[in-house]
């Protein structure tokens, strides 16, 4: 049970590190996160079959990640806060951009791949380790996405506290008109931010599909839950904290893990969201967050 809820409390890290990316360089909750990681996919799949080599088809798909997630700072995101600085519209534009993103998203893959499932094997087996004479929960596949979450956290940690990246990054997030007036190029700076999420969420993506069943489609329940789950894990964990993201993930994921197995999976939403609520009302900063937020 332990291994279960870790290895997919692993796959939610990945999402919330991508929302709490986003978050702490724009102050935007990304709902078009999954739909982004959807695509990123599908795009992945398309490099598996040119190349033959899942290996070199997870880099190429994070850096065409990245980039599109780029175009859609510089495209929309950023058109739309330009307009709208004020008001109470100035709040939720952003929130309905990526929600109407979203679904661009998924019409366009239906769009250009169909309707139907399409299918990724996995690289490593996913067949749990012998110890002794017993198969345990852990298999290839789900240590490399726990070796994935693991570098991802320590390269962008380290990024976010110790270069000038990161200070900009936080800068341009916390006091934009400062951090102009200091000489960072914020829109540029966001734009990176932007990226760097959105080849996280691409790694999210295709790890989640060769770590699950294999099969995407456009309508996929699958990234539905890692949208969901993902947001949930971040809130939990701190929206300002990667670690606390990681950490909301594993508890998320061990959590679940328990009422699946003991209780019913069909309370998997509920409970979900009763967690939710319940660090909300207790520790509304999440795990790790600090209510003085705003430390640049």
């Amino acid at each position: 049970m332990l291994l279960i809820g870790i290895g997919a409390g692993s796959i939610y890290a990945l999402m919330a590190i991508a929302m709490v990316l986003v978050w702490r360089s724009t102050r935007v909750i990304n709902f078009a996160q999954a739909g982004m990681a959807l695509l990123s996919t599908y795009i992945g799949f398309e490099l598996v079959q040119k190349t033959g080599n899942f290996w070199i088809a997870l880099p190429l798909a994070m850096i065409l990640g990245a980039l599109f997630s780029a175009l859609v700072e510089i495209l929309l995101i950023r058109t739309l806060i330009k307009h709208s600085t004020s008001g109470p519209v100035a709040g939720i534009v952003p929130i309905i951009a990526t929600l109407g993103l979203l679904g661009v998203i998924r019409a366009t893959i239906g769009f250009i791949w169909g309707n139907q499932d399409i299918q990724i094997q996995p690289p490593l087996s996913k067949v749990g380790f012998k110890v002794g004479e017993e198969t345990i929960a852990l298999s290839p596949m789900n240590l490399l996405v726990l070796l994935t979450v693991v570098g991802m956290v320590i390269i962008l940690g380290f990024i976010f506290q110790k270069t000038n990246l990161g200070l900009s990054l936080r800068a341009s997030a916390y006091s934009p008109e400062i951090a102009q007036l200091a000489g960072i190029r914020v829109g540029a700076i966001r734009t990176i931010g932007w990226a760097i999420a959105g080849a996280a969420g691409a790694a999210a993506g295709l790890l989640q599909t060769v770590n699950g069943t294999g099969a995407i489609s456009p309508d996929s329940l699958e990234f539905s839950l890692l949208l969901t789950f993902g947001f949930i894990a971040a809130v939990i964990g701190g929206l300002e904290s990667l670690p606390g993201a990681v950490l909301g993930a594993v508890v998320l994921g061990l959590v679940l893990a328990v009422v699946q197995i003991y209780i019913s999976g069909t309370l998997v939403f509920i409970v979900a969201f009763a967690l939710l609520l319940l660090v909300l009302l207790v520790r509304p900063q999440g795990f790790i967050g600090s209510k003085a937020g705003r430390r640049a």
